[in-house]
């Protein structure tokens, strides 16, 4: 079936069209027992398998190119990944826990029990399309809800892709996929969903919050910021500066959590970010012809990546540049290192998402952390130390979504952990067991037993009621 909605006219008729029958199976069906969920988690999971070539060639078809072995590593196994976790774990997430009962109120017993919520909205980014709508997709069916997606207008094979996927494997009253441009990614956030998931940049995050507000939809809201590095003073420079540049020429630096910027010792510095420069042209030797090194997603973000630099520059900081200059039109940036960045110029205000790494010299890990608690707090922080009580400074000391030690990324892929922003770089977080809570309703239950002490107390107010507060010690009016 053809599972897409959208470039039509009456676009905001057609989405609320879906939103309702997608509500009014919801609520005339059963609610999906555990068995169900995992069998559909297990469809999800086939039907990432069996696509893995045409996820990779879409991909690869809207970025102009993005190495094969990343979108892998970055969509295909993360996506198993999710599916396989949330079907083990999925019965005990879905047992009611007992809670304890006060004094006042015993004989009786307390549980939660989690019920889902209803139809989630998703709006899901362009960088990494299958994985961040898979991802959450996940832990929306594992909670019994049913989905309505809308994929980046910038990735339109791989939206194509994905509502012919799904379509194979669900019906369109429980996962349908709406296509479209901007316009009908403003339509799809202003609908009433029971809840809303959103990831993208922040600034596109405040208005997609503000129309949620106006139908008091509750949202998830997974944004960006400028995720800092902090390389400790008795850290190896030259160990440091390969492990950051993995992170962030990952995907060319289009990630959320690639690292934003380095905090290094100011004797470190220039060490440092020739080094990450020296690990990117091994990396890839080339960037020409070179089928491992992505693409940037569309001429305006290069331009943009382009205008950072060079103002940079021209404000006295010193550029590095790969020695391999892209030629062409497959939109390649090459790595680039600006060391001494204006701290008041857009390189350091904006976040970059691309592969350009700005150095900044500080005083030491004191000063680092100063710096990084003057911004707002970041999605992510990366530390670099071998020393215990340094490390746990660093922790207790900074604010952000989530934290990896002498290495970058690798948090988010952790599917036991819960991944999140905090203040501008997000709200709420999901994966695993926090994913399933995060759409799921922690509904109190609370049964008397064979006496109830509060219909005890029932007017009129006499003897037995001064009794039974002096009892519990509280003097009777």
């Amino acid at each position: 079936m053809d599972q897409s909605v959208g470039r039509i006219p009456g676009i905001e008729m057609d989405l609320q069209a879906a939103l309702d029958r997608q509500r009014a199976a919801f609520d005339s069906t059963p609610r999906w027992t555990a068995p169900q969920r995992q069998d559909r988690l297990k469809r999800l999971e086939q039907l990432v398998r069996q696509h893995q070539d045409a996820i990779v060639d879409s991909i690869g078809a809207d970025f102009g190119n993005r190495s094969r072995v990343e979108t892998i590593m970055s969509e295909v196994l993360p996506a198993i990944a999710a599916c396989a976790h949330a079907r083990r774990h999925l019965a005990g997430w879905m047992r009611p826990e007992r809670r304890a009962v006060g004094m006042n109120f015993r004989p009786a017993t307390n549980r939660i029990e989690y019920q889902p919520v209803g139809v989630v909205g998703v709006v899901s980014p362009w960088n990494y399309p299958i994985f961040l709508t898979i991802g959450p997709l996940v832990d929306i069916l594992a909670a019994g809800n049913r989905a309505l997606i809308k994929p980046s207008e910038l990735t339109p094979a791989t939206g194509a892709l994905l509502a012919r996927m799904l379509g194979e494997a669900f019906p369109p009253d429980e996962v349908l996929v709406v296509q479209g441009d901007v316009s009908v990614g403003r339509a799809f956030t202003a609908l009433p969903f029971d809840h809303l998931i959103f990831t993208g940049s922040t600034n596109v995050g405040r208005e997609v919050m503000r129309a949620a507000a106006e139908n008091l939809v509750p949202v998830t809201l997974e944004l960006g910021g400028k995720s800092p590095v902090i390389v400790a003073e008795d850290y190896d420079t030259a160990r440091a500066a390969r492990s950051v540049a993995v992170g962030k020429f990952f995907n060319a630096g289009q990630t959320c959590i690639a690292p934003d910027y380095a905090l290094v010792p100011d004797d470190r510095a220039e060490t440092f970010a020739r080094g990450v420069l020296q690990a990117a042209e091994a990396m890839f030797p080339a960037i020409n012809g070179n089928a491992d090194y992505t693409a940037i997603i569309s001429d305006r973000h290069h331009q943009r990546l382009d205008e950072l630099v060079t103002e940079a520059e021209e404000a006295g900081a010193t550029v590095l540049r790969h020695r391999d200059k892209p030629t062409g039109n497959l939109r390649h940036f090459a790595p680039t290192v600006v060391l001494d960045p204006p701290l008041d110029g857009r390189l350091m205000r904006d976040e970059i998402f691309g592969p350009v790494l700005p150095v900044v010299r500080t005083t030491g890990t004191d000063a680092a952390i100063a710096f990084v608690n003057k911004r707002p707090r970041p999605l992510a922080l990366y530390a670099y130390t071998g020393n215990a009580q340094t490390e746990r400074t660093i922790l207790d000391r900074t604010i952000s979504g989530g934290v990896t030690i002498n290495s970058t990324l690798v948090h988010c892929a952790q599917e036991d952990m819960p991944f999140g922003g905090i203040g501008p770089s997000g709200i709420g977080a999901y994966h695993g067991r926090e994913g399933f809570y995060r759409f799921s309703h922690a509904r109190a239950v609370h049964k008397p037993g064979f006496f109830s002490g509060f219909e005890y107390l029932r007017p009129p107010h006499g003897a037995k009621t001064k009794f039974m507060l002096r009892t519990l010690g509280i003097r009777s009016p």
